[in-house]
């Protein structure tokens, strides 16, 4: 399993049409092929700083997600909001308590 981990920091301007687009394709998201959880998290002191979180059957899974006309099209709008490059991580649970 993959867990993708992905920072994005908004104009604040653009809060909610990101949280509007989010609502809109959450269900699409979670429903790609391998995909077995999705969240969407916001900084407890920042309110611009999102966090989207999900885990992932396979890389595979994953990059045939990332690499869909879906995702394509998603990620062009929502990085037009942004007032900072984004981060990502993708990570392998080594240990769970």
């Amino acid at each position: 399993m993959i867990v993708r981990i992905v920072q994005m920091t908004f104009r604040e301007d653009r809060i909610k049409t990101f949280t509007d687009l989010f609502g809109e394709r959450r269900h699409t998201i979670r429903n790609f092929k391998g995909c077995m959880h999705l969240e969407l998290w916001q900084d407890s002191k920042n309110p611009a700083i999102f966090f989207t979180y999900s885990h992932w059957e396979s890389e595979t899974d994953l990059d045939h997600y990332r690499f869909s006309e879906f995702f394509k099209d998603t990620w062009s709008k929502t990085k037009a909001l942004f007032a900072e490059k984004p981060q990502a991580w993708s990570v392998v649970v080594k240990a769970e308590i």
